[in-house]
């Protein structure tokens, strides 16, 4: 048996395939795949960043049913709707016996190490497979980049009665936007140069939002400012572009928190005034994938806490999968892509 996958044998260089299935060994599920998200992780893979090992099939957002099952499986029937948690550590380095496991040696997983879910079928083992049974897969499919907004809840904190500003309305950005407002923030406002997903925001019920100019940032940063009297007291960068990380600095009022939740260039640098941070007490922290958090963010989309609502516009079969990268990529009408089979 053989199905078509996106293959990559090095960065930039990738094909359509035919490969074969592999059978489920015991502990493990075979997923026939429904559909993956494409993110911006994928496009820093695509160039040979992030953690990546080739040759590799990408893909970590997916939802798909269960086709197969091995020895030694419980709690999971074939034909079940389930999502992946794609994250592996090795349970062993200090890291992870510290109860730390994001930080593991060996941190990886499927569509990064292992193969992913720009394929027909995916081979995974059942600690990372939870059902998704009930949710549509247009809801469902968001479960692993709401796991990473939960853990970004987790490190920022939000306090009851606060302001908070997160720039970037990526899917990505504009669910961690809503768990900012449910977690307690008296005014969330968002912050993009995309139209399109600001509408999206306002429709998904956040307070408030500014449209940014790329070629006008310094003027932005003021009006901004102006819009929240002091600064903001949580600010969040969700775009993972450096100068306008640099800039959250001077959107956050005295005591606050700045989180960079999205993936910068590894090579990337900003600069910043350590009195300004001192004098101002200022803390600076960043938001790195999840390992624990998709059973929280099931919860959260199930109750309706998380809506994804408007946020898949592009849909691309495997055969159009450099397309699907472009869209991410380029086109201000893209909001959430999706491959599929």
């Amino acid at each position: 048996m053989s199905m078509r996958a996106v293959v990559y044998d090095r960065p930039q260089e990738f094909a359509i395939r035919e490969v074969p299935v592999r059978d489920p060994g015991a502990g493990e599920v075979r997923i026939r795949v429904l559909q993956s998200g494409v993110c911006g992780t994928d496009l820093h893979i695509h160039e040979g960043g992030f953690i990546a090992d080739y040759p590799l099939t990408p893909g970590h957002e997916t939802v798909g049913i269960v086709d197969a099952v091995g020895a030694a499986i419980d709690g999971l029937s074939v034909g079940e709707h389930v999502v992946i948690n794609p994250n592996l550590t090795c349970g062993r380095c200090e890291h992870c016996r510290a109860g730390q496991p994001r930080f593991c040696p060996s941190f990886g997983g499927l569509g990064t190490l292992l193969p992913g879910g720009f394929a027909e079928y995916l081979v995974a083992p059942q600690a990372q497979v939870f059902s998704a049974e009930g949710l549509s897969p247009d809801v469902a499919v968001f479960a692993e980049p709401a796991a990473c907004a939960v853990h970004g809840i987790e490190v920022l904190k939000p306090r009851p009665g606060t302001s908070a500003l997160v720039v970037g309305t990526g899917a990505t950005g504009l669910l961690l936007a809503q768990l900012i407002a449910h977690a307690g923030a008296a005014r969330v406002t968002v912050a993009s140069i995309a139209a399109d997903q600001l509408a999206t925001a306002t429709a998904l019920g956040l307070d408030a939002t500014y449209l940014m100019d790329r070629d006008r940032l310094a003027d932005d940063i003021t009006a901004l400012k102006a819009l929240s009297g002091n600064g903001f007291d949580y600010v969040v960068d969700a775009t993972g572009v450096a100068r306008v990380q640099e800039a959250t600095i001077a959107l956050a009022q005295p005591g606050a928190t700045i989180l960079w939740y999205g993936v910068a260039n590894e090579r990337d640098r900003v600069s910043v005034s350590p009195y300004d941070v001192f004098r101002r007490e200022l803390t600076i922290t960043g938001s790195f994938s999840e390992i624990d958090t998709v059973p929280a963010a099931l919860a959260m989309l199930r109750a309706g806490r998380i809506r994804t609502d408007g946020l898949i516009t592009h849909r691309f079969p495997l055969e159009r999968y450099g397309e699907a990268l472009d869209a991410v990529r380029t086109d201000p009408t893209a909001h959430k892509v999706m491959l599929v089979p």
